[in-house]
């Protein structure tokens, strides 16, 4: 059963993923079996029957009602990931655009760190994200032992004269992630539409 009162906006799926190392995912997001949560508004909209609803296999943060410059980690936790050093932020700089909407997060008050740890182990977790360095992601199990990492290898401001477009598909995979870590040496980076699927 789907809960009306929700207080934290996401995107929930119930179904999987495409494999999102390939590059067509980054431009369809036309995916069927989608429910939306509101922050405010007490309204779950579904593009499936109510009452095939069923425990989802990956969630979307879409971000867009938090507020500009606020700090940003235990929001979502209800939906099982909580953020530390991250704040919410509408970019001036068009060097970082946004992905969609208007609400990225980015690592603060320390430059270029950001963790997010689910409180149940996932499988994958992605992110679009802009960077002014090369950029880790890493994911962790539960005795913080390395699982995985993937590297955008460069930075990739918008009208920059980097081969790598802004809002780069980053995602990793893994078996019981409980954290991962976005890390941008001496760098500030920004992403948007964070999923993980359980």
């Amino acid at each position: 059963m789907v809960r009306r009162d929700v207080m934290v906006q996401a995107t929930l799926q119930l179904n999987k993923l495409p494999t999102i190392e390939d590059a067509k995912f980054a431009l369809d997001f036309n995916i069927q079996n989608e429910i939306k949560v509101s922050a405010w508004g007490e309204q779950v909209e579904s593009a499936i029957d109510a009452g095939k609803v069923t425990v989802p296999t990956c969630i979307c943060l879409d971000l867009e009602d938090l507020k500009c410059f606020e700090p940003v980690e235990r929001q979502y936790e209800r939906w099982g990931v909580i953020f530390h050093n991250s704040i919410a932020i509408q970019p001036s700089n068009p060097a970082f655009p946004a992905y969609s909407g208007l609400t990225v997060l980015m690592g603060a008050p320390k430059s270029g760190f950001l963790e997010a740890t689910f409180l149940q182990p996932v499988n994958s977790v992605s992110a679009f994200v802009t960077s002014s360095q090369r950029l880790v992601l890493s994911a962790y199990d539960r005795d913080r032992q390395l699982i995985a990492q993937t590297v955008l290898p460069s930075a990739n401001l918008a009208n920059s004269d980097s081969a790598i477009s802004p809002n780069t598909l980053l995602s990793i995979t893994g078996n019981n992630i409980y954290s991962v870590t976005f890390c941008a040496f001496d760098g500030q980076f920004t992403l948007d539409n964070f999923r993980f699927c359980l």
